[in-house]
Protein backbone atom coordinates (compact mmCIF):
# COMPACT_ATOMS: atom_id res chain seq x y z
CA UNK A 1 0.00 0.00 0.00
CA UNK A 2 2.56 2.23 0.61
CA UNK A 3 4.52 1.67 -2.64
CA UNK A 4 0.80 2.83 -4.42
CA UNK A 5 0.62 5.79 -1.95
CA UNK A 6 4.36 6.76 -2.43
CA UNK A 7 3.64 8.85 -5.98
CA UNK A 8 0.49 9.82 -4.78
CA UNK A 9 1.76 11.90 -2.26
CA UNK A 10 5.83 12.88 -4.33
CA UNK A 11 3.25 14.46 -7.06
CA UNK A 12 2.76 17.55 -4.42
CA UNK A 13 6.53 17.35 -2.63
CA UNK A 14 8.32 17.27 -6.00
CA UNK A 15 8.38 20.72 -8.31
CA UNK A 16 8.53 19.14 -11.55
CA UNK A 17 5.79 16.52 -10.83
CA UNK A 18 3.26 19.14 -9.28
CA UNK A 19 3.76 21.27 -12.32
CA UNK A 20 2.96 18.39 -14.87
CA UNK A 21 0.17 17.45 -12.57
CA UNK A 22 -1.77 20.94 -12.74
CA UNK A 23 -0.79 20.68 -16.55
CA UNK A 24 -1.90 17.67 -17.29
CA UNK A 25 -5.48 19.21 -15.27
CA UNK A 26 -6.07 22.29 -17.29
CA UNK A 27 -5.59 20.23 -20.56
CA UNK A 28 -7.83 17.76 -19.60
CA UNK A 29 -10.57 20.71 -18.75
CA UNK A 30 -9.45 21.98 -22.37
CA UNK A 31 -10.33 18.90 -23.39
CA UNK A 32 -13.69 18.56 -21.90
CA UNK A 33 -14.75 21.61 -22.27
CA UNK A 34 -14.31 21.22 -26.42
CA UNK A 35 -15.83 17.91 -26.29
CA UNK A 36 -19.46 19.43 -25.37
CA UNK A 37 -19.18 21.72 -28.55
CA UNK A 38 -21.63 20.12 -30.51
CA UNK A 39 -20.97 19.70 -34.35
CA UNK A 40 -23.27 21.96 -36.09
CA UNK A 41 -26.02 19.95 -38.79
CA UNK A 42 -26.64 16.57 -36.51
CA UNK A 43 -29.71 15.71 -34.68
CA UNK A 44 -27.74 14.76 -31.49
CA UNK A 45 -30.81 13.61 -29.36
CA UNK A 46 -31.77 10.79 -32.10
CA UNK A 47 -27.94 10.13 -32.23
CA UNK A 48 -27.57 9.09 -28.57
CA UNK A 49 -30.85 6.84 -28.61
CA UNK A 50 -28.63 5.23 -31.79
CA UNK A 51 -25.65 5.05 -29.83
CA UNK A 52 -27.27 3.02 -26.59
CA UNK A 53 -28.96 0.20 -28.95
CA UNK A 54 -25.70 -0.62 -31.03
CA UNK A 55 -22.82 -1.64 -29.49
CA UNK A 56 -20.28 -0.71 -32.51
CA UNK A 57 -20.97 2.79 -32.45
CA UNK A 58 -20.77 2.47 -28.08
CA UNK A 59 -17.20 0.55 -29.02
CA UNK A 60 -16.57 3.80 -31.37
CA UNK A 61 -17.42 6.47 -28.86
CA UNK A 62 -15.24 4.97 -26.43
CA UNK A 63 -11.94 5.76 -28.76
CA UNK A 64 -13.37 8.64 -29.91
CA UNK A 65 -12.83 9.62 -26.04
CA UNK A 66 -16.05 10.11 -25.55
CA UNK A 67 -17.15 12.68 -27.97
CA UNK A 68 -18.55 11.01 -30.44
CA UNK A 69 -22.04 10.15 -28.53
CA UNK A 70 -22.55 13.92 -28.41
CA UNK A 71 -21.03 14.37 -32.13
CA UNK A 72 -18.83 16.99 -30.45
CA UNK A 73 -16.25 18.90 -33.12
CA UNK A 74 -13.74 16.02 -31.95
CA UNK A 75 -16.00 13.65 -32.92
CA UNK A 76 -13.79 11.52 -34.66
CA UNK A 77 -11.33 11.65 -31.71
CA UNK A 78 -8.01 9.96 -32.26
CA UNK A 79 -8.97 7.36 -34.34
CA UNK A 80 -7.40 8.59 -37.71
CA UNK A 81 -4.16 9.63 -35.67
CA UNK A 82 -3.98 6.02 -34.71
CA UNK A 83 -4.84 4.64 -37.78
CA UNK A 84 -2.25 6.94 -39.52
CA UNK A 85 0.49 5.49 -36.89
CA UNK A 86 -0.45 2.15 -37.46
CA UNK A 87 0.00 2.26 -41.47
CA UNK A 88 3.36 4.24 -40.46
CA UNK A 89 4.76 0.99 -38.38
CA UNK A 90 3.55 -1.65 -41.42
CA UNK A 91 5.26 0.41 -43.83
CA UNK A 92 8.39 0.94 -41.71
CA UNK A 93 8.81 -3.23 -42.47
CA UNK A 94 8.74 -2.70 -45.94
CA UNK A 95 9.69 0.64 -46.59
CA UNK A 96 13.85 0.91 -45.71
CA UNK A 97 13.91 4.82 -45.39
CA UNK A 98 11.06 4.51 -42.70
CA UNK A 99 12.61 1.45 -41.29
CA UNK A 100 16.13 3.45 -41.00
CA UNK A 101 14.33 6.28 -39.23
CA UNK A 102 12.83 4.21 -36.82
CA UNK A 103 16.64 3.38 -35.65
CA UNK A 104 17.60 6.67 -35.29
CA UNK A 105 16.42 7.90 -32.15
CA UNK A 106 14.80 10.92 -30.84
CA UNK A 107 15.42 12.66 -34.30
CA UNK A 108 13.65 9.94 -35.93
CA UNK A 109 10.40 9.60 -33.63
CA UNK A 110 10.09 13.28 -34.43
CA UNK A 111 10.23 12.68 -38.52
CA UNK A 112 7.53 9.66 -38.00
CA UNK A 113 5.76 11.48 -35.98
CA UNK A 114 5.71 14.72 -38.66
CA UNK A 115 4.79 11.82 -40.66
CA UNK A 116 1.79 10.73 -38.62
CA UNK A 117 0.65 14.04 -38.47
CA UNK A 118 0.56 14.50 -42.40
CA UNK A 119 -0.88 11.59 -43.41
CA UNK A 120 -3.63 11.78 -40.66
CA UNK A 121 -5.34 14.99 -42.15
CA UNK A 122 -6.55 12.58 -45.52
CA UNK A 123 -7.72 10.09 -43.14
CA UNK A 124 -10.00 12.72 -41.27
CA UNK A 125 -11.67 13.09 -44.17
CA UNK A 126 -12.19 9.78 -45.53
CA UNK A 127 -13.17 8.92 -41.66
CA UNK A 128 -15.43 11.95 -41.68
CA UNK A 129 -17.23 11.40 -44.66
CA UNK A 130 -17.59 7.77 -43.81
CA UNK A 131 -19.41 8.93 -40.66
CA UNK A 132 -21.64 11.97 -42.04
CA UNK A 133 -22.65 9.38 -45.26
CA UNK A 134 -23.62 6.44 -42.33
CA UNK A 135 -25.57 9.61 -40.54
CA UNK A 136 -27.09 10.53 -43.58
CA UNK A 137 -28.44 7.21 -44.39
CA UNK A 138 -30.25 6.87 -40.94
CA UNK A 139 -31.83 10.31 -40.74
CA UNK A 140 -29.20 11.90 -38.01
CA UNK A 141 -28.27 14.79 -39.76
CA UNK A 142 -30.82 17.87 -39.93
CA UNK A 143 -29.14 18.72 -43.51
CA UNK A 144 -28.61 17.26 -47.00
CA UNK A 145 -26.98 20.23 -48.24
CA UNK A 146 -23.53 19.22 -49.70
CA UNK A 147 -21.87 22.71 -48.84
CA UNK A 148 -22.80 22.24 -45.47
CA UNK A 149 -21.94 18.31 -45.16
CA UNK A 150 -18.94 19.12 -46.29
CA UNK A 151 -18.46 21.82 -43.60
CA UNK A 152 -19.05 19.50 -40.73
CA UNK A 153 -16.45 17.02 -42.37
CA UNK A 154 -13.71 20.25 -41.83
CA UNK A 155 -15.10 21.22 -38.61
CA UNK A 156 -14.10 17.16 -37.44
CA UNK A 157 -11.07 17.90 -39.44
CA UNK A 158 -10.27 20.84 -37.11
CA UNK A 159 -11.23 19.41 -33.66
CA UNK A 160 -9.00 15.49 -34.28
CA UNK A 161 -5.83 18.48 -35.52
CA UNK A 162 -6.72 20.03 -32.28
CA UNK A 163 -7.16 16.67 -30.04
CA UNK A 164 -3.67 15.53 -31.64
CA UNK A 165 -1.90 18.75 -30.53
CA UNK A 166 -3.41 18.37 -27.06
CA UNK A 167 -2.04 14.81 -26.94
CA UNK A 168 1.29 15.85 -28.02
CA UNK A 169 0.92 18.75 -25.15
CA UNK A 170 0.64 16.06 -22.59
CA UNK A 171 3.61 13.66 -24.20
CA UNK A 172 5.98 16.73 -23.39
CA UNK A 173 4.82 18.64 -20.30
CA UNK A 174 2.00 16.06 -18.66
CA UNK A 175 1.81 12.84 -16.88
CA UNK A 176 2.29 9.68 -19.05
CA UNK A 177 0.76 9.34 -23.08
CA UNK A 178 -1.19 11.72 -24.51
CA UNK A 179 -3.29 9.21 -26.21
CA UNK A 180 -3.85 6.89 -23.67
CA UNK A 181 -4.33 9.85 -21.37
CA UNK A 182 -7.30 11.13 -23.66
CA UNK A 183 -9.08 7.58 -24.07
CA UNK A 184 -8.82 7.59 -20.46
CA UNK A 185 -10.60 10.38 -19.38
CA UNK A 186 -13.23 9.63 -22.01
CA UNK A 187 -14.25 6.31 -20.25
CA UNK A 188 -13.88 7.87 -17.01
CA UNK A 189 -16.12 11.03 -17.58
CA UNK A 190 -19.00 8.11 -18.90
CA UNK A 191 -18.78 6.24 -15.62
CA UNK A 192 -21.55 8.04 -14.04
CA UNK A 193 -23.61 8.03 -17.07
CA UNK A 194 -22.60 4.32 -17.56
CA UNK A 195 -23.29 3.33 -13.93
CA UNK A 196 -26.74 4.77 -14.00
CA UNK A 197 -27.71 2.82 -17.24
CA UNK A 198 -26.64 -0.10 -15.72
CA UNK A 199 -28.87 0.77 -12.55
CA UNK A 200 -32.21 1.30 -15.19
CA UNK A 201 -31.61 -1.56 -17.11
CA UNK A 202 -30.77 -3.65 -14.55
CA UNK A 203 -32.18 -7.50 -15.37
CA UNK A 204 -33.23 -8.85 -12.33
CA UNK A 205 -32.80 -12.52 -13.73
CA UNK A 206 -29.08 -11.99 -14.28
CA UNK A 207 -28.06 -10.60 -10.95
CA UNK A 208 -25.48 -13.98 -11.03
CA UNK A 209 -24.08 -13.05 -13.71
CA UNK A 210 -23.32 -10.04 -13.24
CA UNK A 211 -21.68 -10.86 -9.86
CA UNK A 212 -19.61 -13.10 -11.70
CA UNK A 213 -18.28 -10.53 -14.16
CA UNK A 214 -17.64 -8.19 -11.39
CA UNK A 215 -15.56 -10.58 -9.76
CA UNK A 216 -13.74 -11.39 -13.11
CA UNK A 217 -12.98 -7.88 -13.54
CA UNK A 218 -11.35 -7.54 -10.28
CA UNK A 219 -9.51 -10.67 -10.60
CA UNK A 220 -8.66 -8.90 -14.05
CA UNK A 221 -7.21 -5.95 -12.45
CA UNK A 222 -5.27 -7.85 -10.05
CA UNK A 223 -3.72 -9.61 -12.96
CA UNK A 224 -2.87 -6.68 -15.48
CA UNK A 225 -1.20 -4.85 -12.06
CA UNK A 226 0.97 -7.70 -10.89
CA UNK A 227 1.82 -8.45 -14.72
CA UNK A 228 2.71 -4.54 -15.46
CA UNK A 229 4.92 -4.92 -12.52
CA UNK A 230 6.17 -7.53 -14.01
CA UNK A 231 9.93 -7.82 -15.17
CA UNK A 232 13.03 -10.37 -16.31
CA UNK A 233 16.24 -9.61 -14.39
CA UNK A 234 19.34 -9.73 -16.47
CA UNK A 235 22.51 -10.05 -14.38
CA UNK A 236 24.58 -6.56 -15.09
CA UNK A 237 28.62 -6.58 -13.79
CA UNK A 238 30.46 -3.54 -14.24
CA UNK A 239 34.34 -3.50 -14.73
CA UNK A 240 35.94 -0.34 -13.08
CA UNK A 241 39.71 0.33 -11.74
CA UNK A 242 40.88 0.23 -8.02
CA UNK A 243 43.09 2.39 -6.03
CA UNK A 244 45.34 -1.09 -6.29
CA UNK A 245 45.59 -0.76 -10.36
CA UNK A 246 43.64 -4.46 -10.24
CA UNK A 247 39.93 -4.31 -11.76
CA UNK A 248 36.87 -4.98 -9.70
CA UNK A 249 34.09 -6.18 -10.72
CA UNK A 250 30.30 -5.01 -9.20
CA UNK A 251 27.24 -6.41 -9.84
CA UNK A 252 23.62 -5.57 -10.85
CA UNK A 253 20.96 -5.94 -13.26
CA UNK A 254 18.82 -4.61 -16.46
CA UNK A 255 15.36 -5.20 -15.52
CA UNK A 256 13.27 -5.98 -18.91
CA UNK A 257 9.37 -5.39 -18.38
CA UNK A 258 7.01 -8.27 -19.43
CA UNK A 259 4.59 -5.34 -21.74
CA UNK A 260 6.93 -3.37 -22.52
CA UNK A 261 4.26 -1.13 -25.11
CA UNK A 262 1.53 -0.32 -22.21
CA UNK A 263 -1.89 -0.60 -23.20
CA UNK A 264 -1.03 0.97 -26.58
CA UNK A 265 -1.30 -2.77 -28.59
CA UNK A 266 -5.10 -2.83 -26.84
CA UNK A 267 -5.65 0.75 -28.31
CA UNK A 268 -3.94 -0.09 -31.84
CA UNK A 269 -6.10 -3.40 -32.28
CA UNK A 270 -9.43 -1.61 -31.34
CA UNK A 271 -8.65 1.44 -33.68
CA UNK A 272 -8.24 -1.88 -36.19
CA UNK A 273 -11.34 -3.57 -35.62
CA UNK A 274 -13.16 -0.74 -36.30
CA UNK A 275 -12.20 0.12 -40.11
CA UNK A 276 -14.12 -3.00 -41.20
CA UNK A 277 -17.16 -2.38 -39.52
CA UNK A 278 -17.29 1.58 -40.12
CA UNK A 279 -16.58 0.14 -44.41
CA UNK A 280 -19.51 -2.43 -43.87
CA UNK A 281 -22.01 0.81 -42.19
CA UNK A 282 -21.06 2.75 -45.67
CA UNK A 283 -21.08 -0.21 -48.29
CA UNK A 284 -24.71 -0.93 -46.69
CA UNK A 285 -25.98 2.44 -47.71
CA UNK A 286 -25.21 1.62 -51.50
CA UNK A 287 -27.27 0.72 -54.32
CA UNK A 288 -25.01 -1.86 -55.60
CA UNK A 289 -26.31 -5.32 -54.14
CA UNK A 290 -23.73 -7.38 -54.33
CA UNK A 291 -21.81 -4.20 -52.45
CA UNK A 292 -24.55 -4.99 -49.80
CA UNK A 293 -24.76 -8.71 -49.83
CA UNK A 294 -20.76 -7.99 -48.98
CA UNK A 295 -20.92 -5.50 -46.35
CA UNK A 296 -23.38 -7.83 -44.72
CA UNK A 297 -21.59 -10.69 -44.36
CA UNK A 298 -18.64 -8.75 -43.31
CA UNK A 299 -20.91 -7.24 -40.58
CA UNK A 300 -21.94 -10.68 -39.65
CA UNK A 301 -18.45 -12.39 -39.23
CA UNK A 302 -16.54 -9.03 -37.36
CA UNK A 303 -19.67 -8.33 -35.00
CA UNK A 304 -18.75 -8.91 -31.71
CA UNK A 305 -18.45 -11.85 -29.93
CA UNK A 306 -17.77 -13.52 -33.24
CA UNK A 307 -15.32 -16.36 -32.94
CA UNK A 308 -13.53 -14.91 -36.12
CA UNK A 309 -14.08 -10.93 -34.31
CA UNK A 310 -12.39 -12.33 -31.12
CA UNK A 311 -9.22 -14.15 -32.65
CA UNK A 312 -8.47 -11.58 -35.25
CA UNK A 313 -8.56 -9.28 -31.93
CA UNK A 314 -6.10 -11.54 -30.27
CA UNK A 315 -3.67 -11.91 -33.00
CA UNK A 316 -3.81 -8.19 -33.56
CA UNK A 317 -2.82 -7.51 -29.60
CA UNK A 318 -0.41 -9.64 -30.04
CA UNK A 319 1.28 -8.57 -33.15
CA UNK A 320 0.81 -4.91 -31.78
CA UNK A 321 2.38 -5.53 -28.33
CA UNK A 322 5.70 -6.96 -30.66
CA UNK A 323 5.62 -3.94 -33.22
CA UNK A 324 5.38 -1.25 -30.24
CA UNK A 325 7.86 -3.07 -28.25
CA UNK A 326 10.39 -3.07 -31.27
CA UNK A 327 9.67 0.98 -31.36
CA UNK A 328 10.48 1.95 -27.84
CA UNK A 329 13.30 -0.95 -26.98
CA UNK A 330 16.25 -0.76 -28.85
CA UNK A 331 18.87 -3.56 -27.73
CA UNK A 332 21.63 -2.09 -30.05
CA UNK A 333 21.20 1.01 -28.16
CA UNK A 334 21.36 -0.71 -24.66
CA UNK A 335 24.45 -3.16 -25.53
CA UNK A 336 26.06 0.19 -26.45
CA UNK A 337 25.81 1.71 -23.57
CA UNK A 338 26.67 -1.38 -21.33
CA UNK A 339 29.83 -1.34 -23.29
CA UNK A 340 30.54 2.48 -23.13
CA UNK A 341 30.14 2.15 -19.35
CA UNK A 342 32.50 -1.06 -19.00
CA UNK A 343 29.30 -3.13 -18.06
CA UNK A 344 28.46 -6.73 -19.11
CA UNK A 345 26.27 -9.87 -19.22
CA UNK A 346 28.06 -12.46 -17.41
CA UNK A 347 28.41 -15.15 -20.35
CA UNK A 348 27.82 -12.96 -23.16
CA UNK A 349 30.68 -11.04 -25.19
CA UNK A 350 30.01 -7.13 -25.95
CA UNK A 351 28.90 -5.96 -29.11
CA UNK A 352 26.78 -8.27 -31.18
CA UNK A 353 26.29 -11.19 -29.04
CA UNK A 354 24.91 -8.95 -26.41
CA UNK A 355 22.30 -7.62 -29.11
CA UNK A 356 21.48 -10.92 -30.30
CA UNK A 357 20.66 -12.36 -26.04
CA UNK A 358 18.70 -9.28 -25.43
CA UNK A 359 16.50 -9.81 -28.36
CA UNK A 360 16.37 -13.81 -27.32
CA UNK A 361 15.32 -12.50 -23.41
CA UNK A 362 12.92 -9.76 -25.29
CA UNK A 363 10.92 -11.98 -28.06
CA UNK A 364 10.38 -15.08 -25.01
CA UNK A 365 9.14 -12.92 -22.66
CA UNK A 366 6.75 -10.14 -25.14
CA UNK A 367 5.19 -13.35 -26.12
CA UNK A 368 3.56 -14.04 -22.63
CA UNK A 369 3.13 -10.58 -22.23
CA UNK A 370 1.72 -10.30 -25.32
CA UNK A 371 -0.28 -13.74 -24.93
CA UNK A 372 -2.00 -12.16 -21.46
CA UNK A 373 -2.82 -9.26 -23.09
CA UNK A 374 -4.80 -10.55 -25.98
CA UNK A 375 -6.17 -13.18 -23.35
CA UNK A 376 -7.72 -10.45 -21.18
CA UNK A 377 -8.53 -8.09 -24.19
CA UNK A 378 -10.95 -10.77 -25.79
CA UNK A 379 -12.16 -12.74 -22.53
CA UNK A 380 -14.92 -9.85 -21.79
CA UNK A 381 -16.23 -10.73 -25.51
CA UNK A 382 -16.34 -14.59 -24.76
CA UNK A 383 -18.25 -13.74 -21.57
CA UNK A 384 -20.88 -11.53 -23.23
CA UNK A 385 -21.25 -14.17 -26.00
CA UNK A 386 -22.32 -17.03 -23.48
CA UNK A 387 -24.28 -14.61 -21.41
CA UNK A 388 -25.90 -12.76 -23.80
CA UNK A 389 -24.83 -9.25 -22.17
CA UNK A 390 -23.45 -6.86 -24.91
CA UNK A 391 -22.02 -4.34 -22.85
CA UNK A 392 -19.60 -6.79 -20.89
CA UNK A 393 -17.37 -6.73 -23.81
CA UNK A 394 -17.41 -2.84 -23.71
CA UNK A 395 -16.66 -2.82 -20.30
CA UNK A 396 -13.61 -5.03 -20.32
CA UNK A 397 -11.77 -3.08 -22.96
CA UNK A 398 -12.39 0.21 -20.81
CA UNK A 399 -11.24 -1.51 -17.47
CA UNK A 400 -8.66 -2.71 -19.27
CA UNK A 401 -7.66 0.39 -20.53
CA UNK A 402 -8.51 2.41 -17.13
CA UNK A 403 -6.01 0.18 -15.36
CA UNK A 404 -3.07 0.12 -17.79
CA UNK A 405 -3.21 4.09 -18.15
CA UNK A 406 -3.25 4.07 -14.31
CA UNK A 407 -0.23 1.91 -14.29
CA UNK A 408 1.76 4.10 -16.26
CA UNK A 409 1.23 7.21 -14.52
CA UNK A 410 2.38 5.28 -11.85
CA UNK A 411 5.44 4.55 -13.42
CA UNK A 412 5.81 7.50 -14.99
CA UNK A 413 5.77 9.47 -11.41
CA UNK A 414 8.09 6.89 -9.68
CA UNK A 415 10.28 7.36 -12.74
CA UNK A 416 10.50 11.11 -11.93
CA UNK A 417 10.84 10.05 -8.25
CA UNK A 418 13.94 8.30 -8.60
CA UNK A 419 15.23 11.28 -10.68
CA UNK A 420 14.69 13.33 -8.11
CA UNK A 421 15.92 11.28 -4.94
CA UNK A 422 18.93 10.23 -7.40
CA UNK A 423 19.79 14.59 -8.03
CA UNK A 424 18.98 15.04 -4.27
CA UNK A 425 21.89 12.59 -3.60
CA UNK A 426 24.11 14.32 -5.90
CA UNK A 427 23.51 17.68 -4.03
Amino acid sequence: MNNLLAPLRALWKIKDLRRRLIFTAIIIAIFRLVAHIPAPGVNVAALKNVFGANAFLSLLDVFSGGTLGNFSIMALGLNPYINASIILQMLGMVIPQLEALQKEGDYGRQKINQYTRLLTIPLCFLQGIALIFILNRQGLTTTANPFQLASIVFTLAAGTSLLIWLGEQLNDYGLGNGISMIIFVGIVSRIPVNVVQTISTLDQTKIFTYLIFLVFAVAAIYAIVRVGEATREIPIQSARRGTNSLSAVSGGSLPLRLNQAGVIPIIFAVSFMLVPSLLSKVLAGVNNPGLVNFATTVSKVLAPNTVVYNVLYFVLVVAFTYFYTAVVFNPEKIAQDLRSSGSFIPGIRPGPNTVDFLNFVLNRITLVGASFLGLVAILPSVISGFTGISGLAIGGTSVLIVVSVVLEILKTVNSQMYMYSYDKFLD
